[in-house]
C-alpha cells in the first residue's frame, strides 16, 4: 500500500472522526416561514387555504399528513414537511430551465438546532439540488441546478439534529491524529 493511499485513509477516518451524527430532527410543533426566489408572497401556504395574501408563506404542518404545507405561486412546486423531519418537494408541472431557490425559517419553534440537511432521494430529476443550512433554525434548497423529468415526481431530504447520544471528539484530537499521518507520511517518503 502507497503511502499516499495510508494518508488519505488516515485522512478520511480523521475527517469522519470529526462529524457530529445526526438524528432526524421532529418538526411535530414547527411554524414554518418559507421564500420562493427571495420573495415571501410567492408562497402560498396551507394555514391560508393556499391564498394569495399577506402572511400567507407561514404554515404549520398539514394535521392530516395528507397534502402539502405550501404551493409555489407559480404551482411549479409543492412543498410536504413531515413531523419526523423529511421534507418532499413535488415536480407539479413540467419545469422550465431556471433559478428556483426555496428558504425555509422554523424561527424557534424547534426543539433543537438544525445540524444537518442531507438529500434521500433525487431520482427524479437530473443534477444535485443545493442544500443548504443557514442557521440552527432555518434551510434553503436551490433547485435551480436541476433538469426534473417531467413526471410529477419529486426529491427527498431530512432536516437532523445533533444526536445527543454521540459524543464528539475534542478538536485538537483529530487535528492531533492528522497530523502523526502527515508525519508518517513524511518519515516514510524519505526512507
Amino acid at each position: 500500500m502507497k503511502t499516499t493511499t495510508i494518508l488519505e485513509t488516515l485522512v478520511l477516518a480523521v475527517l469522519a472522526t470529526g462529524q457530529a451524527q445526526a438524528a432526524p430532527l421532529s418538526l411535530q410543533d414547527a411554524s414554518i416561514t418559507t421564500t420562493y426566489n427571495g420573495s415571501a408572497a410567492d408562497v402560498l401556504g396551507l394555514d391560508h387555504g393556499f391564498a394569495q395574501e399577506p402572511g400567507s408563506n407561514t404554515s404549520t404542518l398539514d394535521p392530516t399528513n395528507s397534502g402539502v404545507e405550501f404551493l409555489t405561486a407559480d404551482f411549479l412546486f409543492g412543498v410536504d414537511f413531515a413531523a419526523d423531519g423529511t421534507l418532499v418537494i413535488y415536480e407539479n408541472m413540467p419545469v422550465p430551465a431556471g433559478d428556483y431557490k426555496l428558504t425555509f425559517d422554523f424561527g424557534a419553534t424547534l426543539p433543537a438546532a438544525i445540524t444537518s440537511f442531507t438529500l434521500l432521494d433525487g431520482s427524479a430529476a437530473d443534477g444535485v439540488p443545493g442544500l443548504g443550512i443557514i442557521d440552527g433554525h432555518t434551510i434553503a434548497v436551490d433547485l435551480g441546478g436541476l433538469a426534473w423529468h417531467g413526471d410529477y415526481g419529486s426529491i427527498t431530504a431530512q432536516i437532523g439534529a445533533a444526536d445527543s447520544n454521540t459524543s464528539v471528539p475534542e478538536p485538537a484530537v483529530p487535528a492531533l491524529l492528522l497530523a502523526g499521518a502527515a508525519g508518517l507520511a513524511f518519515s516514510r517518503r524519505r526512507a
